[in-house]
């Protein structure tokens, strides 16, 4: 019996953490009140409360069933330690929009999370975890960037930080593409070529010779002597 009872009672919770993704989706977080999901999930309140403290742990556990882009195992490469820091950079983005395009109920959450969420008064302590994840992940690519200018993979000079956050940003608006469009959705082949757009145009490539316009011929009145001219 007891077995039985912990059974129920996870099924009680999965079905209010369905609910919650359902009603988030349809109506945006701040809309949707708990009262909604007990009715939506056909539970009272109460159990709402015996299994959540507040609406702002619920979003987390829902958030947590699905893991974030940004939290997942190939964002968590270290490409310092590779003796390709690059190619790691690469294998680390690559994985993130494998991860995001690969899982639609993922894509689902990533959609609340990015749209559907203001991150004010009892959301505040979420946005606060999602800073800390993206800021992770930030100071990852720019020591990975750091390395593979350092190895000579990258152009010398390169603004590591700067060039992260270009990479950050393409990232970010891929997944938002993918969660919004799920026709845009690319073959995985494709994950790699869209990273290398941005990779190919930083890496080391040999200079080529500048082309030095010829002078332009000088027309016959510009040749003659001002005096001439005037006269």
């Amino acid at each position: 019996m007891p077995r039985r009872t912990k059974d129920e009672a996870i099924e009680t919770r999965n079905q209010i953490l369905d609910a919650a993704e359902r009603l988030f989706g349809e109506r945006g977080v701040s809309r949707t009140s708990l009262a909604d999901i007990a009715e939506a999930a056909a539970v009272t309140r109460g159990a709402i409360y015996w299994h959540f403290e507040d609406k702002a742990e619920l979003f987390c556990e829902m958030v947590a069933r699905v893991t974030m882009p940004m939290e997942d195992a190939p964002c968590q490469i270290n490409p310092v330690t590779h003796d390709d820091p690059l190619g790691a950079v690469r294998d680390m983005l690559v994985g993130i929009l494998q991860r995001t395009s690969g899982d639609a109920q993922a894509r689902r959450v990533f959609h609340i999370v990015f749209n559907k969420c203001e991150y004010v008064d009892e959301m505040r302590p979420v946005w606060q975890r999602f800073r800390e994840m993206q800021a992770g992940c930030l100071e990852r690519l720019t020591q990975g960037i750091a390395a593979a200018v350092a190895r000579g993979q990258l152009q010398s000079g390169l603004d590591a930080r700067a060039t992260a956050v270009g990479l950050h940003a393409m990232v970010n608006g891929l997944i938002s593409k993918l969660v919004m469009d799920p026709e845009a959705i690319p073959a995985a082949a494709d994950h790699g070529r869209l990273i290398d757009v941005f990779l190919d145009g930083l890496r080391v490539a040999p200079l080529r010779p500048r082309r030095v316009p010829a002078p332009k011929a000088k027309t016959k009145a510009a040749a003659l002597p001002l005096r001439r001219r005037a006269a």
